[in-house]
């Protein structure tokens, strides 16, 4: 789903994951986030204080990335996870 904002709470980890093409803008603004331990709490707000970047021009660079991203037509690995546990409901566990 190509996203018309970046939401908040997302963490930047997420994000990457997400919309692998964000990676190439933590490259190029010489961010550290790509495997750090901390991008699992970062936000966008947060990472860009830490590495003293422009938030509005950052989180403007990244929806572009995001937007232009191949894989933004696929679901999220959380929308997905969701949407099995709906379909699976009723179903023996194998516990």
């Amino acid at each position: 789903m190509k996203p018309s904002a970046i939401d908040p709470d997302m963490s930047v980890d997420e994000i990457m994951r997400r919309w692998p093409a964000t990676i190439r803008v933590m490259i190029r603004h010489r961010m550290l986030c790509i495997g750090c331990p901390i991008g699992i709490f970062h936000t966008v707000a947060d990472a860009a204080a830490a590495h003293a970047i422009d938030e509005a021009a950052f989180s403007a660079e990244l929806l572009a990335a995001m937007r232009s991203d191949p894989s933004a037509a696929a679901p999220s690995a959380f929308e997905t996870n969701a949407h099995n546990r709906e379909a699976r409901k009723g179903e023996p566990s194998c516990a």
